[in-house]
């Protein structure tokens, strides 16, 4: 199976009604790691999030028919708190999971660091980008 190229997702268009939401450098204690040190602990984790969502403009000025970003970010620290996770790509996708179950999330970007993991380096980590089913009632 070959492997292509895609084209970057874009987080505000003003032709399909999307705005950019995001979240950057979120930081967590999350327990995660496979190795024996990091089992039973602790480590920080940061997190950026950005969420390509429903135009807010006819939203006016009601934070209430907003896609907020207090609500993803607490989205993050809810299922940190789940458990022990062995690896960022599983934290990730469980987080796009989560955030595109609000309707009015149409992709969403994720990056998830740990600092330190790598002598040398700031941080190592994954960045998965995730887009919403099609809703096979939709016509297209």
């Amino acid at each position: 199976m070959t492997k292509s190229f895609v084209t970057p997702v874009g987080f505000a268009d003003a032709q399909q009604g999307l705005a950019h939401l995001f979240v950057r450098g979120l930081v967590v204690e999350a327990e995660i790691g496979v190795w024996a040190h990091e089992k039973g602990r602790r480590q920080i984790v940061r997190i950026d999030l950005d969420l390509a969502v429903d135009d807010p403009r006819a939203a006016g000025d009601d934070h209430k028919k907003v896609v907020c970003y207090e609500w993803a970010s607490n989205e993050v620290r809810d299922i940190v708190a789940t458990g022990h996770f062995n690896l960022v790509e599983r934290l990730a996708e469980c987080l796009a999971e989560r955030l595109l179950s609000d309707a009015r999330v149409h992709a969403v970007r994720i990056r998830v660091e740990k600092p330190g993991a790598i002598r040398g380096a700031d941080a190592a980590g994954i960045e998965i980008v995730r887009l919403r089913a099609p809703n096979p009632e939709t016509p297209l």
